[in-house]
Formats: structure tokens, sequence, C-alpha cells
């Protein structure tokens, strides 16, 4: 994906400035989380703008995307300017750890946040800031939605399948409760690679459901996977 621009059905997402770059972990996200009944959403760390702006495709919300890389958020502001759904998108040039807007809360955060710990980091520190967690960990995230998230909201998140349910545990301190579970195969005879995970503050049955992305050979998809992208991808 060397391109500097990503066509999708409704919207072109630039990424020449963005350290984040479009991939498959955003578009599942942007295409799985629950918009039923939202009316504010949180976009933690924005990178394109895409997960955002396939959310503002998705419903009728309010969304704020917050950025602290000034590329990306640069990005995301053209991004979303550029697009039919820019009045629902307020883009901010801030971490979460110093957001702090005031009695606004929220009834859907969402995030795909950086998630290696131990991992060899690029060279390049925008793009290393983008895959680790120095910058935001799960605690820093969790103590953010804690602080925004309305009493009967929800976090959604996509995470490796390993950090995943470190997450789980590490929700139940806050008073989150993990609700429900994607796990999410590249193959049908791969390991679980990503899980979307659903929190909120009711400790309920978690129910677990899976996706497959490819039926075997690369690039020939499930119907499930065409099933769940095809509003955003031009190939579907």
């Amino acid at each position: 994906m060397g391109n500097n621009y990503f066509n999708f059905k409704q919207f072109t997402i630039y990424q020449d400035k963005s350290a984040f770059k479009v991939g498959t972990d955003g578009v599942l996200l942007g295409a799985c989380a629950n918009v039923t009944g939202v009316k504010r959403i949180l976009d933690i760390g924005s990178g394109t703008g895409l997960i955002a702006i396939m959310l503002a495709q998705r419903s009728e919300a309010e969304i704020v995307s917050i950025e602290p890389d000034h590329d990306s958020f640069v990005q995301t502001s053209d991004n979303v300017r550029l697009c039919k759904w820019s009045s629902r998108i307020k883009v901010e040039h801030t971490d979460l750890q110093d957001y702090y807007p005031g009695k606004e809360k929220f009834d859907l955060i969402v995030t795909n946040p950086p998630y290696f710990t131990d991992s060899l980091k690029s060279p390049d520190p925008r793009k290393s800031s983008s895959r680790h967690n120095d910058s935001l960990n799960p605690d820093e995230i969790l103590d953010g939605v804690s602080r925004l998230m309305e009493d009967d909201g929800r976090l959604q998140l996509i995470m490796p399948y390993v950090g995943g349910n470190i997450f789980i545990a590490e929700a139940q301190k806050y008073g989150f409760y993990c609700n429900n579970i994607l796990k999410i195969k590249p193959l049908p005879t791969a390991e679980i690679r990503r899980l979307i995970l659903t929190f909120s503050r009711l400790r309920l049955k978690t129910t677990e459901r899976f996706l497959t992305i490819e039926n075997g050979r690369r690039h020939e998809f499930t119907e499930e996977y065409i099933y769940l992208t095809k509003d955003f991808y031009l190939k579907f």
C-alpha cells in the first residue's frame, strides 16, 4: 500500500503525511463499531482520519477525533475537510492525556491504539510512536475513557490477540467489562490475530464471534468479510 492515497466508495484517504497508514485494522474497526443509538463519538488517535470518516458514513453522530502527531493531525484535518460529513467531525490536535473537553462526554469511544511493547522500534520516531505503546499505554487509555465516556457508553478497540486479553483484565480494574469479542483470523487455518473488543460498565455475559478475512488464497475474501466492508471498498 505505497500509494499516497486510498480510494473508498464515498471518500478518499490521503496518507502521505500521516505516520499511521490505511490498514485492515482500521477498516475493520470502522466497519464493526456498534453505532446503534450513538450521538457522540470520540476517536482516539485519528492517524489519517479513516475511522472517524467511516463512522460518520455509518451514523448521524457528532464525532471528535484527537491526534497528538502534528503531521497526522494535518492529514486528518485535510481528509475530513474533503469528505461529505465534515460538518459532523471535529479534529483536535492533542493527546488523550491532555484532552479535557469540560462536561462533554461520549457514548462511544473507539481507538486503534499503538500496541507493540517489546518489539524492535522503527528508527523513525513518528512511525515508532504510532505502533508502540510508550505514548499511550492501556492504563492511559482506560483512565481517559473513565473521564470521557458516558455512564452507559461503550469503548470499542482493535488489538492483537495476546495484548487484547491482557487489556480485558486491566479494564476490570477501572470498572469496565468486556461484553463482546470479535476474533479475527486472516485465513481459516491461521491463528487468531486480532480482537475487536467492546467494553461497558455493565458486567454482562461475554459474547464471542469469529471473522475470517480470506478463504485460503490471497485476495479470495470470505462472504462475511465482503458483507462487512462492501459499503467502503471499491472492489466489493
